[in-house]
Parts: structure tokens; C-alpha cells; sequence
């Protein structure tokens, strides 16, 4: 792997019996890259993001991720990543401290750590009045950054975030990706899924996956000045169109 590549990918596949989910994709990602994954419901987003984050073992190829083997290393992957699901990773019968805490006890931090990031996250999402509610009761927009911050509190190298936006209003989304820009200046490197292709516009770098297969790879200019049209959407439309 090369050094500046946090994330190296090669002919990484998964089958389900005789079914292909990935098919042999091959990209590299840099350290602080925001790097959009796109594609439709069903493309293989989130079969490659598992294996990736050490949950899937892949069928073939080979994928290096913050310097370590997806087959060999995967409990040392899952030490050096942060994880934000589809459906917030967060329990909703905890309150925000308790979750807060509860994690930071997973990732392995000292109980004065954890006190630290605990205090400086509440005021920076600005939570303070509602530190002993359950997460169950706050809006998604909240819970959603709330369970952003989580998956970085351990400083991780790279977060990957699973179609983050999902269902939400377009000025939580807009001060969604403002969170995710100011991590990636921070240097961690940020993997986001999304079928919301506006939000393609907004990374560094995008791959754009159909049916198992990554069709396009490169910045968001440059795809749109490679399919001669003026959005990211047209060029998702005429890929899936084929």
C-alpha cells in the first residue's frame, strides 16, 4: 500500500452462493479524503463497506485499510475506524450522556477521557439541556449528529458513515456535511455512502457503483465534464440507464 493511501482496494469481491454483490472493485482513497460511495439500493454499497470495516470477509481480491490486511487484521481495522450505520448507532433507551459514555468505554478510553470528550461534545452540538434525555426522545437531526461525534471519539483514522442523511431535512443535511468537512481538514479520513447525488457534489473524489461493479471514479468535475452534463445526478442517470 502506498503511503499516502490510507485505503487500498483490489478486485475486492463478495458472492452470495451464485449471486455477485461485488465485483471486483479496485480504488484507493487518501488520508482526509472525503470520498463518496454512490449508487442505487442494491448496488453493493454497504456489502463492500462491511467488508472493508472487518464484518464480511470478502470471496477474493485484496483491500488494505489504515494499514492493515482485511483478512488478517480485521479487530485492528475496527480499532482505527469510527462507524455511523444506516439506522444510527445509538440506543435509544440510554440517555445521551449514558450513550456517550457507554461507547467511549467500548473504544477504550479512561473514564477522565471520556469525561473530557463527553464535556466538549455536549457544548459543541449544544445538547446541555438535553444531556439526561433519552436519545429516543430528540429529533433525528440531533441524534443523527450525536451519533456522528460518537463514532469519533476516539480519534479514529477513518470513519465510515452509511448513508448518514437518510430522512432527513435539507438544512440537517447541509449541517451535516459542515460536520464532515470539518473532520476531514482535521485529517480523518471520511468513506460516506449516499444515494442522494446532490451530495456527490460536495466530495473530493466519487465512485459510482452499478449493479456490483464501480462504473465512474473521479472528481465530481471531472465526471460531470466526462459525460457532458451539468450535474452529478445526470451523471448517475446515465450510467444506470446504461
Amino acid at each position: 500500500m502506498k503511503k499516502s493511501n490510507i485505503i487500498q482496494v483490489e478486485n475486492l469481491t463478495k458472492m452470495f452462493g451464485d449471486f455477485t454483490a461485488v465485483n471486483a472493485i479496485t480504488f484507493e482513497i487518501k488520508k482526509g479524503e472525503i470520498f463518496g460511495f454512490l449508487g442505487a439500493n442494491g448496488a453493493g454499497k454497504t456489502t463492500a463497506m462491511k467488508m472493508l470495516i472487518g464484518i464480511l470477509t470478502p470471496t477474493s481480491g485484496n483491500a488494505q485499510v489504515a494499514n492493515f490486511d482485511v483478512y488478517k487484521n480485521p479487530d485492528d481495522i475496527k480499532k482505527n475506524i469510527g462507524y455511523m450505520s444506516q439506522k444510527f448507532a445509538l440506543y435509544d433507551d440510554l440517555t445521551v450522556k449514558e450513550n456517550i459514555t457507554f461507547f467511549g468505554g467500548i473504544y477504550g478510553l479512561s473514564r477522565e477521557q471520556i469525561k473530557e470528550k463527553r464535556c466538549q461534545l455536549v457544548e459543541e452540538l449544544g445538547l446541555q439541556e438535553v444531556v439526561d434525555e433519552l436519545v429516543n426522545s430528540l429529533p433525528l437531526g440531533w441524534k443523527q449528529k450525536l451519533a456522528f461525534s460518537v463514532a469519533l471519539l476516539h480519534d479514529p483514522k477513518i470513519i465510515f458513515l452509511d448513508e448518514p442523511t437518510g430522512g432527513v431535512d435539507p438544512i440537517t443535511r447541509r449541517q451535516f456535511w459542515e460536520m464532515i468537512y470539518k473532520t476531514a481538514h482535521n485529517g480523518t479520513t471520511v468513506f460516506v455512502t449516499t444515494h442522494y447525488m446532490d451530495e456527490a457534489e460536495y466530495c473530493d473524489r466519487v465512485s459510482i457503483m452499478v449493479d456490483g461493479k464501480i462504473e465512474a471514479l473521479d472528481t465530481p468535475k471531472k465526471l460531470k465534464e466526462q459525460f457532458k452534463v451539468n450535474s452529478m445526478n445526470d451523471v448517475f442517470l446515465k450510467l444506470a440507464r446504461g
